[in-house]
């Protein structure tokens, strides 16, 4: 399935619409404007959280959790000391943790599970504000893939904000 993920340009706390290659909208992230740590509701187009977001604030590096129903679903944290390319990875319960590896300008990355790619993501360089195409493999979940897409970006943009 095809996705095209936009982060919302005026918004207060991170907010995402994430539209299906009809351009419905099935998914929308919005962020809490005041809150310790990040903190995303994932809702999908009838209004239902499919997914809580929260980061974990004392933690080496930066790490995320991803709730399902109330539940620890699963973990994204980024690999410190990576060269040329940023790598994080997704842990979830059992045998099926995914890997996001991007490259250098962190315009694409690629989420895999055991050496086989499940899902790819690219951002556009030229627009206001963050803008992802995300192509999830049949078969995968989406709004796992949708979720740690989302946490990706807001390290990312954490980094920029601490490097400038």
């Amino acid at each position: 399935m095809r996705y095209v993920m936009k982060q919302k340009f005026f918004s207060l706390g991170d907010s995402f619409a994430i539209r299906d290659e009809q351009g419905q909208e099935v998914f929308r992230a919005q962020g809490k404007v005041i809150s310790f740590g990040d903190q995303l509701t994932l809702r999908d187009a009838s209004g239902e959280e499919v997914a809580y977001i929260s980061q974990k604030v004392f933690s080496w590096g930066p790490t995320y959790e991803i709730y399902r129903g109330g539940q620890l679903f699963a973990v994204v944290k980024k690999k410190m000391f990576t060269f040329f390319k940023h790598i994080f990875t997704v842990d979830v319960p059992g045998p099926d943790d995914l890997v996001a590896e991007g490259d250098f300008w962190e315009l694409e990355f690629a989420f895999s599970r055991g050496g086989q790619t499940v899902a790819v993501v690219s951002r556009q360089w030229f627009s206001w504000a963050d803008t992802y195409g995300v192509d999830v493999a049949e078969g995968e979940d989406d709004v796992l893939i949708l979720a740690s897409t989302i946490v990706i970006d807001m390290v990312r943009a954490d980094s920029r904000r601490h490097s400038s």
